[in-house]
């Protein structure tokens, strides 16, 4: 009997994103389901904010890290 991992194991529907502020241009790392209002480590401008599952991106995704 051969084992399919895939069905066994799922991968998870959360990743992390690679985020540019609209207003500085700083990249930052962000989580696809934040739990709390992400900002701009550099001019506190709101990046995400929750949404009770996946977030709304205010700013420019630059890349999907899975």
């Amino acid at each position: 009997m051969s084992a399919d991992w895939e069905t066994l194991i799922p991968k998870p529907k959360s990743y992390f994103l690679r985020v540019r502020c609209p207003d500085c241009g700083n990249e930052q790392l962000i989580f696809s389901h934040p739990t709390n209002t992400v900002k701009c480590n550099i001019c506190q401008t709101v990046l995400a904010t929750q949404t009770g599952g996946k977030a709304r991106i205010r700013g420019e995704v630059i890349a999907k890290l899975e």
